[in-house]
């Protein structure tokens, strides 16, 4: 399988800013080739790159008041070995965090989903998750949780991914969120997913069902969206003007929901 993947940018920087870009595939997916082209006021900046134990890949700058243009592209042949299991992820993934709210969600999850164990469980989230949820693009603020998607029952892929993941870890079950590009994808942009942990294994979870999960490529592994925004930025103040995502792939398979599908 092949796919090509990219991202641009173009940011108006009001004030010296400290900026990281999470745009770049994961260190554990096969590239055949890779371009970076970053700019401010048509000058080539150099980043610094960071990455995680998950295999985050994050630039970093640290530039002036100005415009700036971030371009990143990727051909991905072939399939990255499947998700290393740390233990300590095993813990660090049943916690609650900022946006997913195990705690609070305890009492439906255990209501909704009792007797259940294993992939049956997961199964069983994810389609109660795409049929209580409604997705409506651009609704929601990026403060909302897995509580507040519940309670309005509409959301884009961010929130089916918190409300997926508040349900397992209420359950006991570790779950984390990660960025992906998506062939498929309609309309195109960059995707929020999830991975539950069960007998060794990441699954890979998109409770929206709006891309096949066999073409996804990864970029950031985290515990929700705070983990791992496309941009983010310290001690300044931006404005994105134009943010474009592509991706595409040489193979496509029918999505099966109930298939169990590791993210490659």
């Amino acid at each position: 399988m092949q796919r090509s993947v990219s991202a641009q940018m173009i940011i108006t920087i009001h004030r010296p800013i400290i900026l990281i870009l999470s745009a770049a595939v994961a260190d554990s997916v096969v590239v055949e080739s890779e371009e970076f082209a970053f700019a401010h006021e048509g000058k080539d900046v150099e980043a610094r790159l960071v990455t995680d134990s998950n295999g985050t890949r994050l630039h970093t700058f640290n530039v002036d008041e100005g415009r700036m243009t971030l371009d990143y592209r990727a051909l991905v042949s072939g399939l990255a070995e499947p998700a290393f299991v740390d233990e300590l992820d095993l813990l660090t993934y049943r916690r609650q965090s900022r946006y997913c709210q195990s705690d609070e969600l305890l009492p439906v999850a255990k209501s909704e989903f009792a007797g259940l164990r294993g992939i049956a469980m997961i199964q069983a989230v994810e389609a109660w998750v795409n049929e209580k949820l409604r997705y409506v693009p651009g609704f929601g603020r990026h403060t909302d949780g897995a509580v507040q998607t519940m309670m309005t029952r509409r959301g884009v892929c961010r929130d089916y991914a918190h409300l997926v993941i508040g349900m397992l870890r209420a359950l006991d079950m570790p779950a984390r969120m990660v960025s992906v590009y998506a062939p498929g994808l309609a309309p195109m942009d960059f995707h929020a997913v999830v991975e539950a942990y069960f007998d060794g294994v990441w699954y890979v979870i998109d409770a929206t069902r709006l891309a096949p999960r066999q073409s996804f490529v990864r970029i950031a592994t985290g515990r929700d969206a705070a983990d791992i925004a496309f941009l983010s930025n310290y001690n300044g103040l931006l404005r994105l003007d134009k943010l474009e995502v592509m991706a595409t792939s040489d193979e496509f398979e029918i999505e099966d929901h109930t298939a169990l599908v590791t993210l490659r």
